[in-house]
């Protein structure tokens, strides 16, 4: 089960990079591009290199699709800055296309009685979406220092796509307890006894360190944001990118043992 937590993490947070390709203003430079391309490409390379055999996720369409985000991220971060630019957000596209199809390949896969496959893959987007949004919102803040003169309203642009994609993952984690009340998880427990034995703090620890921990850091960096403190609202990103990487590595394992998907 390790490998298949790694590689949804993993590949779920380079698709979400990715997809963050098409909303940042180019205002943030190249090398901002550039470097955000190169990282998503080797959290997806490193995503197939822990690809699970035998788990319910390891799927080859998956893979194939993952496959082709990574080729177009690695063509994307050799043309930046260079005479063919202009591919890039055509390639951004493409790899966020091919990635969002994986991750739906990834939730259908993961689904189950408890959670069923249009709801398990709008988790695993909402997945994707948060974990992205959350690191380039940090990797953003941190440009500052490269571009000292960079208008705050890019950061700020960046905090609200964070908090929207939270509050979209607040949501659909609620829908999923909701429909899962009464249904026995893939353990052969109730969710209320699920919750109340000694294994459910791994659904509380998801939940603090993921859902109201971020929810509180977002508030934090939008405030300090509008006050134009671009060092403490990277300060803060940081804490926030921790919590959610916790949570989301959590809500895998949670997923892959239970079949809730939050």
């Amino acid at each position: 089960m390790l490998s298949a937590v790694v590689y949804l993490f993993l590949a779920h947070l380079g698709i979400g990079i990715a997809f963050t390709l098409l909303i940042v203003a180019k205002e943030a430079g190249v090398k901002f591009f550039r470097f955000n391309a190169g990282l998503a490409a080797a959290l997806l390379a490193a995503a197939l290199a822990f690809r699970p055999d035998r788990a319910a996720v390891a799927q080859p369409a998956a893979f194939a699709a993952l496959a082709v985000s990574l080729a177009c991220l690695v063509v994307y971060w050799i043309i930046a800055g260079r005479i063919w630019a202009w591919l890039r957000p055509p390639l951004a596209a493409v790899a966020s296309m091919a990635g969002a199809v994986a991750i739906v390949i990834h939730g259908l896969a993961a689904s189950s009685e408890v959670t069923r496959g249009t709801l398990s893959a709008a988790s695993a987007l909402s997945s994707s979406a948060l974990l992205g949004g959350t690191c380039t919102a940090m990797v953003l803040g941190h440009w500052y220092l490269v571009i000292p003169s960079m208008q705050v309203g890019h950061l700020q642009r960046a905090v609200a796509v964070h908090i929207a994609t939270l509050a979209a993952r607040i949501v659909l984690v609620g829908v999923v307890l909701v429909m899962a009340a009464g249904i026995p998880l893939l353990t052969g427990r109730s969710l209320r006894g699920y919750v109340a034995s000694i294994d459910g703090i791994f659904f509380w620890q998801r939940v603090l360190f993921g859902l109201a921990g971020p929810a509180v850091l977002a508030w934090l960096t939008w405030e300090t944001a509008k006050i134009r403190s671009t060092q403490s609202a990277t300060g803060i990103l940081y804490v926030d990118f921790f919590t959610v990487v916790v949570g989301e590595v959590l809500a895998n394992y949670v997923l892959l043992s239970t079949g809730l998907a939050v």
